[in-house]
């Protein structure tokens, strides 16, 4: 591959509180889920178009005791039910002191997603709503795409190299960088 060349992706990750839906903090009740705007349109196409999917979600409310493994799995077998299946889940139940090499911004979750799919991490995209997510994927050397919310911080856009404003715009963004496949 010449070095002008973007590899193309095979999987497009995503975080899913603030991302692919609205962010209820430590959420445990599947009733609460309510998809972001346009969500499901994006993720219909990304798959239509033969690329895999994947949530890549902290889940620091496990190591604090407010929500269990159990409900954390009822909110994502929701989310799966509202937006489709994901071909392959990855939460890292640990806290912000607990150094583990999962928890966004570290690596681990989109290396493990890349694993289980047969993919390398340059072959995937991560699309988030803070700076820990596209962190995360740098770090993985996969492209990252921040979606901002009300809740990213200034400095989180400042330095992401890729910002759009809509989960349908940052798959734009991929596709005129040229990270996304040809249609078939």
């Amino acid at each position: 591959m010449e070095s002008s060349e973007r590899p193309k992706l095979r999987a497009v990750l995503f975080d899913r509180d603030g991302t692919l839906v609205l962010d209820v903090p430590y959420n445990g009740d599947p009733c609460l889920v309510e998809p972001v705007a346009g969500a499901k349109p994006v993720l219909d196409a990304i798959r239509a178009s033969g690329l895999a999917t994947g949530v890549v979600s902290n889940q620091s409310g496990i190591a604090r005791g407010l929500i269990t493994p159990a409900q954390v799995a009822a909110v994502n077998r929701r989310v799966e039910e509202i937006l489709g299946p994901f071909d392959v889940w990855e939460i890292c139940p640990h806290g912000d002191g607990d150094g583990c090499s999962c928890r966004k911004p570290a690596p681990g979750m989109i290396l493990s997603a890349c694993r289980k799919l047969g993919i390398e991490p340059f072959e995937a995209a991560v699309i988030g709503d803070i700076g820990a997510d596209v962190g995360a994927a740098e770090a993985a050397g996969a492209a990252g795409v921040l979606v901002p919310t009300p809740v990213t911080r200034a400095e989180e856009v400042a330095t992401a190299r890729m910002v759009a404003p809509s989960l349908a715009s940052a798959v734009v963004l991929l596709d005129e960088t040229g990270y996304l496949p040809a249609a078939p």
